[in-house]
Parts: structure tokens; C-alpha cells; sequence
């Protein structure tokens, strides 16, 4: 091996005999041998020793509206700064971030610019957000460059956030726990065999560690499903989706119903019926849950939150902006109802 090694030493991996390495990242729970790739497609083992390969690859940056990721109740209407690096352990027929996520799967190539954490955080303060978000691509395969900047943010007084979705395994979350504040996950599907066809993953996982999440960590989540035509729109996935959140993450936790727009391998699809979301919507409330919302649908109601016992609107959002906040405390201005979610 040369004496410097352009890739960073990976987190969370063992040694084992013939000098392969066990990847303990994500649920593919990789064994790769000398010279090969994980599932991801950017770690590598060389010479025994596992390196993530776009640590010094960040392909995106900028600052953001919370909103956006989508986060409703954290810390609303506050700018996060987000960042990337190429790669994901999905190969979803749908991704709207597919140049980058893909990348290295579909070319073979791991583009972007060395980013150092520093710096990061600097450009953060500068663009005065209040977090730093790891998205766009899946985080938990650049784990390396999120926890050297996760803990840089959190000495700076930033908070932490991931889009992923949600295939880490327990050591994963466990690894990141002392430095994430908040996540969104997607729930894709309640099928096994979407997951299969469409994402090449499995459902079980997913389950798995929102289930995790909500009981052994403090870390705040919100869950978002993708709502497509004819693969996972009917009332009974949409149903059990929506029991399985009030049921293992609580009817605090905020439910993303968001609408499909033709993308990718999927670009011959057609949008998301505004009917079938507003459909999912009251299946969500006939299940408990007491904030759901409707994405990509520009000027409905469903995009701000209401006090669930007075009905009042305590936060008014349209799109990703946010109109008016009327919380006291984290409770609503109206009834003094307390409001779930990390405030300000």
C-alpha cells in the first residue's frame, strides 16, 4: 500500500481471515474481499483495510429551508446548510437525485471536491444556518464525513441532521447518536417485493431502525413516503404504513405523504393524483397519527401544522416557507397543548 492513501479509513468495519473486511454500516452488511467494493459502491477494502472513497468528494452544498429536507417540527423556519458526497446503497427506480446517487454504480465514478469539515461549518455560519444536513444522497455511506463534521457542528452550537433511508444498522445509529439531533427517514413502501423491484433493498430493515430510533435514542424523526401510482397507493399499504408509525414511533411522529413526479428509470409514470394524497392523509388520521402532511402539492392545507385537540394552525407554511409560528413554549398559543417537535 502507498505511504499515503488518497481515501479516508472507514468507521465501523472488521478484520477478517484472508484479509477481508465486514462493513457493519448498513443492513447489506458487506463482507468484501482485497481489492473489491461494497454494495455502495464507494468503500473499498485495500490491503485489508476498509477506506471510504468520497470523503473528499462532497458533489453538493448549499443552504437550505428545514422544510425542505422535509423537517416540520424541527426547529422551523431555519435555514440548514446541506451537503453530499456521491453514492447511496439504494438503487431506487425513482431517485430524483439520481446523478449523484448513481454515480458511482451507473459509471463507475466518484465525483466532487474535497470539503474539509471545517470549512463546512464555516460556510454554515456564514450562510447563518443553524444546522448542517447530510442529504441529497444517502449519509449513512459517507458516515466518515458526517461525523467529522457532526462534531465540529455540535462544538460550534449547530444541530445535526440526516435524510436517509434507513438502512443503518443499530451500531450505525448507536455511532452517530452522540452527534445527530434530528432525521428523516423514508418509508418507501410496506411491501417487501417493492423494495425488492424498485429500491434492490428489503423492507425489514427499514422497519427495523425507525423502530430503533424511536426506542433506545433521542433523536428527533420524521418519516416520509413516497406516494406512486399503481405501486404503493393502495388504501391497505397506505393503512398499514400509517398503524405501523402510530404503533412503533408514536402519533407524535410527523407523517410526509409526498406527491411522485416522473423521474429516473421511472420517468414514463404520471404524477401523483392530488386525490390519492389527501386519501392517505385521512388514512393517516383515522390511525392516530396527529401531523400529516401533503408534499410536492403546492397551496394545500396539509402543509401546516394544526393543534391536534383545538384545531388551531400553531405553524402556517406554504411550500417551504413558513408564515407564522404561534407555539408558546412548544405548546399551542391557543389551549396551551403541548406540540411535538424540537423547537427554537
Amino acid at each position: 500500500m502507498p505511504k499515503e492513501q488518497p481515501f479516508k479509513t472507514a468507521v465501523l468495519w472488521d478484520k477478517k481471515d484472508n484479509d477481508k473486511v465486514a462493513c457493519k454500516l448498513c443492513n447489506f452488511r458487506c463482507v468484501i474481499a482485497e481489492g473489491k467494493i461494497g454494495h455502495c459502491a464507494v468503500r473499498k477494502n485495500i490491503d485489508g483495510v476498509l477506506y471510504s472513497m468520497n470523503y473528499h468528494k462532497v458533489c453538493a452544498a448549499s443552504a437550505d429551508p428545514i422544510e425542505k429536507k422535509p423537517l416540520f417540527h424541527f426547529l422551523p423556519a431555519t435555514a440548514s446548510y446541506s451537503i453530499s458526497a456521491p453514492g447511496c446503497n439504494f438503487q431506487c427506480d425513482f431517485c430524483q437525485n439520481w446523478q449523484i446517487s448513481q454515480m458511482a454504480q451507473d459509471s463507475g465514478r466518484i465525483d466532487g471536491q474535497d470539503y474539509p469539515p471545517n470549512q463546512v461549518i464555516e460556510e454554515a455560519k456564514i450562510n447563518r444556518c443553524d444546522s448542517i444536513a447530510y442529504t441529497y444522497t444517502e449519509p449513512t455511506i459517507f458516515m466518515e464525513l458526517c461525523a467529522d463534521c457532526g462534531t465540529l457542528a455540535k462544538q460550534a452550537g449547530l444541530k445535526n441532521i440526516f435524510v436517509s433511508n434507513g438502512y443503518m444498522t443499530p451500531e450505525a445509529v448507536d455511532f452517530a447518536s452522540e452527534w445527530l439531533d434530528a432525521i428523516n427517514i423514508d418509508l418507501k413502501s410496506f411491501s417487501d417485493d417493492y423494495y425488492k423491484k424498485l429500491c434492490k433493498a428489503r423492507l425489514a430493515p427499514v422497519l427495523d431502525t425507525i423502530k430503533y430510533i424511536a426506542n433506545n435514542t433521542d433523536i428527533w424523526m420524521e418519516l416520509t413516503t413516497l406516494i406512486i401510482p399503481g405501486d404503493n397507493d393502495s388504501d391497505d399499504e397506505l393503512k398499514s404504513i400509517a398503524d405501523f408509525i402510530a404503533e412503533n414511533a408514536g402519533c407524535d411522529t410527523p407523517w410526509h405523504v409526498s406527491r411522485f413526479f416522473p423521474m429516473y428509470k421511472m420517468d414514463s409514470k404520471h404524477p401523483t393524483p392530488a386525490e390519492t394524497l389527501e386519501r392517505a392523509y385521512e388514512i393517516g388520521k383515522q390511525a392516530g397519527l396527529r401531523y400529516i402532511y401533503i408534499g410536492n402539492l403546492p397551496s394545500v392545507d396539509a402543509e401546516s401544522t394544526a393543534c391536534y385537540n383545538c384545531g388551531e394552525t400553531v405553524i402556517s407554511r406554504v411550500g417551504y416557507t413558513v408564515k407564522e409560528i404561534n407555539l408558546q413554549d412548544g405548546t399551542c398559543a391557543n389551549c396551551k397543548t403541548k406540540i411535538a417537535g424540537r423547537w427554537k
